[in-house]
């Protein structure tokens, strides 16, 4: 899984384990995509569409004083909850190691130990085979 840096959205999410990057059909070519067809929920993100966001050095919302805004912290929330994963420890990760060596971490911890395709965070299964995640 060659994970590419354009993947990660400036809320630390990885597109390239989401649904909506990873299916046939009405794919979503990720956040960072200047494509004016992504998907409704690209388009319409507050996170991806903050003015400071776009302006900053990283493009990473860590940068922000408002960091973590009202809005990143409910999305946290939510995938903490629903999927075990933290946008927040994310982008701490990024801000203290770089990008490189996440994109590194994020390719091992979602590539399926069967075949070697990506497991989806949002479905949990290899979306090349279908073998279910640990």
């Amino acid at each position: 899984m060659a994970t590419e840096t354009q993947l990660i959205a400036p809320c630390g999410m990885n597109c390239g384990i989401c649904m909506g990057y990873l299916r046939k059909e009405r794919r979503c070519p990720g956040c960072r995509c200047a494509d004016t067809n992504n998907s409704d929920y690209v388009r319409k993100c507050i996170i991806k569409n903050c003015e400071t966001v776009k302006h900053n050095l990283s493009g990473f919302c860590f940068e922000c004083l408002k960091y973590p805004c009202r809005r990143l912290k409910q999305l946290d929330k939510r995938y903490r909850t629903k999927y075990a994963m933290s946008m927040l420890e994310n982008l701490e990760f990024i801000r203290e190691h770089g990008l490189s060596t996440f994109l590194d971490k994020e390719n091992e911890r979602w590539r399926c130990q069967k075949c070697g395709g990506v497991i989806c965070i949002h479905r949990g299964y290899c979306y090349s085979c279908g073998e279910r995640s640990d």
